[in-house]
């Protein structure tokens, strides 16, 4: 439901508030590479060691951008991407579970430094959305299983550069996206006016990305 929302909302900025404020509208088509981590979990004993921390591994990402310029610098749009991995486990050792995929949807706000004709125009950008871990298929003792996909609330955070050439141009960027995952009780907490209460640790999985691509002007 929430990724459902996610996309209805981000195409409706892109039909109908896009077009009726836009000055400029950009198209980028980007792919990189994704540094991700997981989070940790209760101790798992098995024959084959001990686990207890479960993430991707890094992996290709690839996806888009559509953005509009609503004045001299300030840019709204929607930012899509995938990156196809594999789920791990590790402790004592490390072993695959299974192929996924991680597939993000952001609305974002960037700011473009310098005029906006400028041949090189470096950007900030943040963005408020969801991030979707797919499903795996596994075997488990020689029974295929599926363990199902997830979505969870996310931030994506990003800084870079856009070199244009009139309507054609080249976007480097490095991104952040953080995705809260699960919450651990971290023990009690006393305060002598509001009492005591059992305080948490949050647990995010991260993608730190690098990635370049293609950018139309419009």
């Amino acid at each position: 439901m929430l990724k459902r929302g996610i996309v209805t909302a981000g195409l409706f900025l892109i039909t109908g508030v896009v077009p009726a404020f836009a000055q400029r509208v950009e198209v980028s088509g980007f792919v990189g590479w994704s540094i991700t981590d997981g989070v940790d979990s209760d101790p798992l004993v098995t024959a084959q060691g001990v686990f207890d921390t479960v993430e991707p591994d890094d992996a290709a990402i690839y996806g888009f951008t559509v953005g509009a310029l609503v004045g001299e610098a300030a840019e709204v749009g929607f930012r899509w991407a995938q990156q196809p991995t594999t789920l791990l486990v590790s402790g004592t050792s490390e072993r695959e579970i299974g192929d996924m995929s991680i597939t993000s949807y952001h609305g974002y706000f960037a700011y473009n430094f310098g005029e906006r004709d400028a041949p090189v125009r470096p950007f900030v950008l943040i963005g408020l959305g969801a991030t979707n871990y797919g499903s795996v298929d596994v075997t488990i003792a020689g029974v295929d299983r599926s363990l199902g996909g997830e979505t969870q609330f996310s931030t994506t955070w990003a800084a870079g550069v856009k070199v244009h050439a009139r309507a054609v141009g080249l976007r480097l960027a490095m991104e952040w996206t953080p995705t809260y995952i699960k919450t651990d009780e971290a023990g009690w907490w006393c305060d002598p006016y509001w009492g005591c209460y059992v305080v948490g640790n949050s647990q995010y999985s991260n993608q730190l990305q690098f990635n370049g691509g293609v950018t139309f002007r419009f």
